[in-house]
Protein backbone atom coordinates (compact mmCIF):
# COMPACT_ATOMS: atom_id res chain seq x y z
CA UNK A 1 0.00 0.00 0.00
CA UNK A 2 1.39 3.42 -0.80
CA UNK A 3 2.31 6.02 1.36
CA UNK A 4 0.30 9.57 1.52
CA UNK A 5 2.47 12.50 1.75
CA UNK A 6 1.31 13.00 5.21
CA UNK A 7 2.57 9.88 6.45
CA UNK A 8 5.96 10.77 5.11
CA UNK A 9 5.79 14.39 6.31
CA UNK A 10 4.90 12.58 10.28
CA UNK A 11 7.81 10.10 9.78
CA UNK A 12 10.17 13.24 8.98
CA UNK A 13 8.64 15.24 11.76
CA UNK A 14 9.37 13.04 14.51
CA UNK A 15 12.68 13.20 14.40
CA UNK A 16 12.83 16.95 13.05
CA UNK A 17 9.89 18.35 14.56
CA UNK A 18 11.02 22.43 13.70
CA UNK A 19 12.33 21.68 10.11
CA UNK A 20 10.50 22.85 7.00
CA UNK A 21 9.38 20.06 5.43
CA UNK A 22 7.83 19.68 1.30
CA UNK A 23 6.42 16.70 0.38
CA UNK A 24 5.48 16.40 -3.59
CA UNK A 25 4.29 13.38 -5.52
CA UNK A 26 6.59 13.46 -8.41
CA UNK A 27 4.11 10.92 -10.85
CA UNK A 28 1.11 11.65 -9.28
CA UNK A 29 1.14 7.82 -8.33
CA UNK A 30 1.48 7.97 -4.79
CA UNK A 31 4.47 5.88 -5.21
CA UNK A 32 7.18 8.24 -6.65
CA UNK A 33 7.55 11.34 -3.86
CA UNK A 34 9.86 14.23 -3.38
CA UNK A 35 10.87 15.45 -0.04
CA UNK A 36 12.43 18.89 0.55
CA UNK A 37 13.55 19.15 4.64
CA UNK A 38 15.25 22.37 5.69
CA UNK A 39 16.92 21.82 9.18
CA UNK A 40 19.20 24.00 11.48
CA UNK A 41 20.41 20.55 12.60
CA UNK A 42 21.65 20.19 9.30
CA UNK A 43 24.82 22.85 9.62
CA UNK A 44 27.98 21.69 9.81
CA UNK A 45 26.84 18.26 8.64
CA UNK A 46 27.50 16.76 4.62
CA UNK A 47 25.03 15.93 2.28
CA UNK A 48 25.41 12.44 2.80
CA UNK A 49 25.01 13.01 6.56
CA UNK A 50 21.68 14.85 6.09
CA UNK A 51 20.64 12.39 4.20
CA UNK A 52 21.03 9.46 6.11
CA UNK A 53 19.63 10.94 8.94
CA UNK A 54 16.23 11.68 7.21
CA UNK A 55 16.06 8.14 5.56
CA UNK A 56 16.99 6.83 9.18
CA UNK A 57 13.60 8.66 10.26
CA UNK A 58 11.80 6.64 7.52
CA UNK A 59 12.13 3.90 9.71
CA UNK A 60 12.84 1.20 7.43
CA UNK A 61 9.47 2.40 5.17
CA UNK A 62 12.14 2.03 2.34
CA UNK A 63 13.57 -1.30 3.15
CA UNK A 64 13.07 -4.06 0.40
CA UNK A 65 11.25 -4.29 -2.51
CA UNK A 66 8.40 -4.76 -0.40
CA UNK A 67 9.02 -1.46 1.16
CA UNK A 68 5.58 1.22 1.88
CA UNK A 69 7.51 4.47 0.38
CA UNK A 70 8.98 3.06 -3.21
CA UNK A 71 10.59 5.81 -4.32
CA UNK A 72 12.01 9.66 -2.77
CA UNK A 73 13.73 11.73 -3.94
CA UNK A 74 15.41 14.05 -0.82
CA UNK A 75 16.95 17.47 -0.61
CA UNK A 76 18.29 18.47 2.50
CA UNK A 77 19.77 21.41 3.55
CA UNK A 78 20.67 24.08 6.83
CA UNK A 79 18.61 27.17 6.63
CA UNK A 80 20.38 30.21 5.21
Amino acid sequence: MPMEARDIENLIRESFPNARITITDLAGDGNHWAAEVIDESFRGMNRVQQQRAVYASLKGKMDGAHGELHALALTTKAPE
